[in-house]
């Protein structure tokens, strides 16, 4: 089976274009499955953690993916950030200018390795914003969190994929966590008895003072949330039949013809924000939560 994969990149047709790929052999098995790259002219790398993911549910499926004419330049981008070593076994290539995050899979039990990786990887990059101790310790909790999500709430059994690209030119670095497990809307009606559409689970989720924990927690994505208003980034979230991105303090929400199956977090942040961060109770930087 042979199909056709346009562009990638980290907004909503990029989604779109991975969805629309994945609902044609969602139901398969025992097949032979070739991607056709072609006219993938790009490929944001921050991409590969979902992209990735839904291989990995393919193969788990019985079948067997093969990826057709790459041109060099997405090539070049899928090998650098380890992608092709982690699905097809191809030789990795140095990153001479320190802009990946590398391509990762973890399994449920691996809550250490992601934190490790988390902390190298990602919140201690030069490029983040200053941050007080406090805050980067909270700031690396909520992303963490969303790892701990994915084991307990989405309940899934594929594990957890993450990667991300720091694009200097931009100035902007790009973080995605990825899981293949129930998605947001399931959790959040199942716990609450609600019958909300996939849109409105991800708002509800989103919302002060909403949570499907038993005890205190699950401040994650509103801190990132709040922390993107401050620095000029974006976050984005794909789970089950939505998508819904903030950008400018303006949220963005598209409900999706073919559904994710499980939950996608990126999140974006501006490396030319050169203001420093704390928590309100430090009361010294100029902008404070």
């Amino acid at each position: 089976m042979l199909f056709d994969l346009p562009k990638i990149e980290h907004n909503l047709a990029g989604f779109k274009a991975l969805l629309a790929f994945y609902a044609e052999v969602r139901d398969i098995s025992f097949e032979n499955i070739e991607i056709n790259m072609q006219d993938t002219q790009w490929f944001d790398a921050d991409m590969c953690a979902a992209f990735g993911a839904l291989l990995y549910k393919i193969t788990n499926n019985i079948n067997t993916v093969k990826l057709m004419n790459s041109t060099e330049k997405v090539k070049t981008i899928l090998t650098k950030n380890e992608f092709l070593r982690n699905h097809f076994g191809a030789s990795a290539i140095p990153d001479h200018f320190g802009t990946t995050i590398t391509y990762r899979r973890f399994g449920i039990k691996d809550g250490d390795s992601f934190e490790e990786y988390l902390e190298t990887e990602f919140v201690s990059r030069p490029e983040v914003p200053l941050m007080s101790d406090g805050l980067r310790k909270e700031f690396k909790k909520s992303i963490g969190e969303l790892f701990s999500n994915a084991v307990l709430h989405s309940e899934t059994k594929l594990g957890v994929y993450s990667c991300g690209q720091f694009y200097p030119k931009k100035e902007k670095i790009y973080f995605s966590v990825v899981d293949l497990g129930i998605g947001m809307r399931q959790k959040i009606n199942n716990f609450n008895s609600l019958q909300l559409t996939a849109v409105q689970a991800i708002d509800w989720a989103l919302t002060p003072g909403n949570t499907t924990k038993n005890s205190t927690g699950g401040l994650g994505l509103k801190l990132l949330a709040k922390f993107i208003d401050l620095n000029g980034g974006s976050l984005q979230i794909v789970s089950d039949a939505a998508y819904w991105g903030r950008k400018n303090k303006i949220n963005l929400s598209s409900a999706l013809e073919d559904p994710f199956p499980g939950t996608v977090v990126v999140i974006e942040i501006n490396t030319g924000d050169s203001a420093s961060y704390s928590l309100a109770t430090h009361l010294k930087n100029e902008n404070i939560f």
